[in-house]
């Protein structure tokens, strides 16, 4: 009889723990795909949803001392220094806790708050930010901080009150199983999507997924291959914007 109640008492924790675990999908939007665009026989159906998100440290505090707004560095190590502040830096998360994406490039982790990056001539934005125990982006006000600067002789970017955009996951041509959800996971910095009537478009090969808020969006059920992402910050009439980084291109690949 006790080994009864044991098992039952077990079946029951595990129900509980599957039921709070399990994440509800909002706004899930669902494309079908003939059998000429996969590389099955079975059609592909694919998902494209996010779930309710939660940001576990709202007011982490992430400061940029160098570089400095257009400051000007001779070609070669340009040091980047932070102070982080409300957040368990170096504290036992996994993975890297602070990244940095310079001109939309694909961001690169430190787990240290002062380092040098050696870079070339040019204009350069950057944008550092901490992340969540997932690899997130934290999106509150003060969880990141964005930069313009310059290496050698050139002239800075033209003064642009537009927002824009930038993409934390995934990395180009980052793999997956074809089980595995892709996370699009994307910021947008200089505005507010509702404040000044804008959206995300999310396109996968030829198939857009709107967004009007700033959270993850997942897509499933990829065929087998690489695929063209997009991701473009607009205005909600579908107007392009002008600026040099309202949309940023990756690929993926599902093996």
């Amino acid at each position: 009889m006790k080994h009864i109640h044991f098992y039952a008492l077990t079946l029951l924790v595990c129900t509980i723990f599957s039921c709070e675990t399990r994440r509800e999908k909002k706004e899930e939007a669902k494309h079908k795909l003939s059998t000429a665009d996969t590389l099955t026989t079975t059609p592909s159906e694919i998902s494209f949803y996010f779930y309710e998100e939660k940001n576990d440290y709202p007011d982490a505090i992430l400061e940029m001392f160098s570089p400095l707004g257009n400051q000007v560095f001779k070609p070669g190590k340009v040091p980047f220094e932070f102070n982080v502040k409300n957040y368990p830096y170096g504290e036992g998360l996994s993975g890297f806790q602070l990244k940095l994406i310079l001109n939309s490039s694909d961001p690169i982790g430190y787990n240290m708050p002062i380092f040098q990056k050696e870079l070339k001539e040019g204009t350069y934005r950057s944008i550092a930010y901490l992340v969540d125990q997932e690899g997130l982006m934290l999106k509150e006000f003060g969880n990141y901080v964005d930069r313009d600067f310059r290496v050698g002789d050139t002239s800075p970017f033209p003064y642009s009150e537009e927002p824009y955009i930038a993409v934390n996951l995934p990395t180009d041509k980052q793999t997956y199983t074809s089980e595995e959800e892709v996370t699009i996971d994307f910021l947008v910095l200089g505005g507010d999507l509702k404040k000044d009537n804008l959206k995300v478009i999310i396109s996968i090969d030829d198939i857009n997924y709107e967004v009007g808020q700033v959270t993850p969006v997942r897509i499933a059920n990829l065929p087998k291959g690489e695929h063209f992402l997009s991701i473009r910050l607009v205005h909600k009439d579908g107007k392009e914007l002008e600026g040099p980084f309202s949309t940023v291109r990756k690929s993926v690949v599902i093996q």
